[in-house]
């Protein structure tokens, strides 16, 4: 749990409207839902790495912004949960989730403007459980599954609320240190170079977005 210190001193950093919001976000999958219900951020302007409560202003967001808010509406309530970095391949995106333990077993949040790499029931036995079910529909716009590496559990309560919660500047300092937390290998590389490619009909999934790019096709990236 969280302690009873970090979150009080967490709560009286919020606003009414703030504290009312979180309040009604109790569980884990109420989270998700109010996440799936928040547009995508294609960082139209340049990249971000919004606050939860510039998140909320700026009413966007993509998978880092998603992943730090779960942590701080799940710690409003005393639950623990950390951030967990999945590595891909140079030619792709990483992809930040939130996991959380219900009785023992994990789960995760996720914030993804695409069909895969979202929500995981806690029905697995241990976070490298949970990372190894992204394996399969992690790929590039080819099909090459990419994949790589994945961080530790990474818990935000290791620094001060005020950090992290509200300020308005942009979180750079702690995507690279997430970044630059020790990482795990997937499998070995010979196994890696051995991964069947997706299929023409698993990619026409994959490529399915739930918020529209506002952004001219030429110009448009992979969204998390």
């Amino acid at each position: 749990m969280v302690t009873p210190t970090y979150r009080k001193r967490l709560t009286s950093l919020l606003t009414p409207a703030e504290r009312r919001l979180f309040a009604r976000l109790d569980r884990p999958h109420k989270v998700q839902t109010f996440l799936d219900k928040m547009p995508a951020n294609f960082s139209i302007d340049g990249d971000t790495a919004m606050s939860p409560r510039r998140m909320l202003k700026e009413k966007v967001a993509h998978c880092s912004e998603g992943a730090v808010f779960a942590v701080a509406a799940l710690a409003f309530h005393g639950r623990r949960s950390w951030l967990i970095d999945l590595r891909a391949l140079p030619s792709d995106s990483d992809h930040i989730i939130t996991v959380f333990q219900e009785r023992g077993l994990w789960g995760a949040i996720s914030k993804t403007n695409h069909p895969v790499l979202r929500w995981r029931d806690p029905v697995y036995r241990s976070p490298r459980e949970l990372v190894m079910s992204y394996v399969h529909e992690y790929c590039l716009p080819g099909g090459k599954k990419s994949l790589m590496e994945y961080s530790r559990p990474f818990a935000l309560t290791r620094y001060a609320p005020e950090r992290w919660l509200t300020p308005e500047d942009d979180l750079d300092w702690l995507m690279l240190a997430l970044d630059e937390a020790p990482h795990l290998p997937i499998a070995p590389q010979a196994s890696l170079k051995l991964q069947r490619r997706s299929t023409a009909f698993e990619r026409d999934a994959h490529n399915r977005t739930e918020w529209p790019d506002p952004r001219p096709k030429k110009t448009a990236g992979k969204a998390s």
